[in-house]
Parts: C-alpha cells; sequence; structure tokens
C-alpha cells in the first residue's frame, strides 16, 4: 500500500505548486467600473470632459472602447482614437465629450467598433464586458428661452452634428419681433459660421403642426432650414423624427423643399418639391396610421388656397413619446458650394391643433 500511494501524493503536490505558479485557469468574468462620471448634459463636437475607471481581470493587449450618449452612442473621445488604453495599474481614463450616459467596453485586440450606434453593441465574442452608468446630475442649466406663438422655446447654444458636420450655434441668432415673429440667422464670429436652433419646452403628440415661413425660396446651396419633431431617448424609433426640409443639399439644380419621416435614406420616406417665393404655410397631420404633409402658398388665410404639394406616409409612422418641435437654420457641411454671406429666415407663425 505504501509503495502506491506515495506516486499518487507527489502527483497532487506537483499540481496544486503549479496552480500556485500561475497557471490556474481563469473562472470570474471581467468587470468594470466607473471612478470618475461626467455630468449629465447635452452633447456635441466642442465642449469635453475627463472619465475615468478601472477594469478587473483584463488580458494582456486589451482595451476600452468608450461612448457617450447624445441622441445616439458616439465613440469616445473620437472617430480617430477609438481605444483607451489600460494602465498597468488596472485603471484608465480618457477625455469624453459631454452626453446623457456612458459606456466603457472591454474589447479583445482587433475589435473594430462602430463610430456611431442607436444600441451598445452586445457582450459577446470580442466584447468581453460591458459598464453603462448615468451622467451625474449637474447645476441647472442656463439657458436662453423665447416666447413665440403662445409657446416657451429653448435657444440652442452647444455645436451640433446635424447637417454632417460640426455646426456652431449662437443663441443671439434667434429672436422674435415687435410682431412676434421668429428670426432665424447664420451669422460669421471668429471666421466660423454660427447657426440657429429652438425646440419647444414641452411635448404635444398627435395632432396638426402648421408653420407659416415667411420665404425660404432664396436659400443658398449649403443652407437648410428643417422644422421637424425630435426624441433623444427613442433611437428605436428614429427619434420619432418627421420633418419639413427647405434645402438644395448642395446642389443648385435640385428641388428645394421636401416631407421627411425618418430614416430618411429609405426612397419612400421622401417627398420632394419646389417651394416658390413668398409666405408658405407648411402642416402635418400626426395620427396613429399616417402623417399627412402639405404645403399651401400664402400665410393659411386664403379661402381657397393654392396647393404647393401634398404627401402622406403610412408606414414607419412613430408613436408619441417625448418629442419636442424643433426648427433649425444651419449648413450642410458636405456642400461642394459653401454659404457666401449672412442668412435670415422669418417664421411668422407655430400652431397645434390637436
Amino acid at each position: 500500500m505504501k509503495s502506491n500511494s506515495r506516486p499518487i501524493f507527489f502527483l497532487i503536490v506537483i499540481y496544486l505548486l503549479a496552480g500556485g505558479c500561475g497557471t490556474r485557469i481563469e473562472t470570474s468574468e471581467p468587470t468594470i467600473e466607473f471612478r470618475k462620471i461626467p455630468e449629465a448634459r447635452e452633447g456635441g463636437p466642442e465642449p469635453i470632459t475627463q472619465i475615468e475607471g478601472q477594469v478587473k481581470g483584463a488580458r494582456q493587449g486589451e482595451q476600452i472602447v468608450l461612448f457617450a450618449m447624445s441622441g445616439q452612442w458616439w465613440i469616445q473621445p473620437s472617430g480617430d482614437r477609438p481605444f483607451t488604453t489600460i494602465k498597468s495599474d488596472s485603471t484608465w481614463s480618457s477625455s469624453t465629450h459631454y452626453g446623457m450616459e456612458y459606456a466603457a467596453l472591454l474589447v479583445e485586440p482587433g475589435y473594430r467598433p462602430p463610430l456611431t450606434t442607436p444600441t451598445l453593441p452586445p457582450k459577446g465574442g470580442p466584447i468581453r464586458a460591458i459598464a453603462v452608468v448615468k451622467g451625474v446630475p449637474g447645476p441647472d442649466p442656463v439657458f436662453k428661452t423665447i416666447h413665440f406663438s403662445g409657446y416657451d422655446w429653448k435657444v440652442r447654444s452647444a455645436s451640433s452634428n446635424r447637417g454632417g458636420g460640426t455646426s456652431l450655434y449662437d443663441a443671439a441668432n434667434a429672436w422674435t419681433d415687435e410682431s412676434g415673429a421668429l428670426h432665424f440667422r447664420i451669422t460669421m464670429n471668429s471666421g466660423r459660421w454660427n447657426c440657429s436652433e429652438v425646440n419647444l419646452l414641452r411635448s404635444l403628440g398627435y395632432g396638426t403642426y402648421r408653420f407659416v415661413v415667411r420665404d425660404a425660396s432664396f436659400l443658398e446651396p449649403a443652407v437648410v432650414l428643417s422644422m421637424f419633431t425630435w426624441d433623444d431617448g427613442a433611437p428605436e424609433q428614429n427619434h420619432r423624427e418627421f420633418d419639413f426640409e427647405i434645402a438644395r443639399w448642395g446642389d443648385p439644380n435640385n428641388k428645394n423643399a421636401q416631407f421627411v419621416v425618418q430614416p430618411y435614406y429609405v426612397p419612400a420616406n421622401v417627398a420632394r418639391f419646389v417651394a416658390p417665393s413668398g409666405p408658405v404655410t407648411y402642416s402635418v397631420r400626426w395620427q396613429p396610421d399616417n402623417l399627412s404633409f402639405q404645403a399651401v402658398q400664402g400665410n393659411g388665410k386664403a379661402k381657397s388656397p393654392h396647393f404647393i404639394a401634398e404627401h402622406t406616409f403610412t408606414s414607419g409612422i412613430p408613436t408619441p413619446g417625448n418629442e419636442s418641435v424643433h426648427m433649425d437654420l444651419y449648413l450642410f457641411s458636405s456642400s461642394p458650394i459653401p454659404l457666401k454671406k449672412q442668412t435670415e429666415v422669418v417664421i411668422e407663425k407655430f400652431e397645434y391643433l390637436p
């Protein structure tokens, strides 16, 4: 008995010693934690802050991929710097643009993250861990508001990616005159164009939305006047966006207006037409099963209005949520013809009917 048990005893000892020398099999999942969380605030290309954390259980060569939520998830700190190195003490840190939420992914070497995405990639495969955190509450934001057509509107001052590039905004470029009409401008400041935007401080839901535009037929090919709905928290419904867009999208030969239900890249979701000079009334009736758009010449007071264009969409119709009405005068960044001079547009009236 003794001669047979001695070899077994030595094998057990050797196995235990080998385990203590670093050859044990991993059984626990890696984890990510945040140690410095930025404020929850409206994102944009310009302002940046710092985000930090620690990862446990990372393997050699693995890195962190960061995202910030602002309408959709945006890679951080930029598209040409999508990876954050894990330091020798297992901590990581990076600059980031602001957002309402922040996400960190632990990824294997060779992973290629999306630059933007409506939803985060799921855990699995090259993504070994995911952590998501809401931004910390900051001081109450200070922003300019204006009263127009019986409603209060927030004036945008943060930069935006609308139009495919970085657009700067100046709150001074949106105001109402003595008659109550709303003015938008694009102005030059320090060598860069500054745009204008307002958004309604409440949701309205199903009903009729009507905008009276004094004249936008003169807009240069690089300029876009957009009147639309938007919900930051609903990427699964294309942000509940539908639009009137007065724009030639960089081509002076294009028709200058369109009705849109998102996503715009589906051909059936866009109806283009020509908006003439002079006042035009744009209206849309939002119902559960359709969006019915109209453009009528004049300010809507004529007994026999002249219809410019009509179109009804019956697919991809969003349901109401936290959407609000936005009006935006901005630049189409891909226009081959740059803007040459300051631009101003006047919205005479906005009306909502349940």
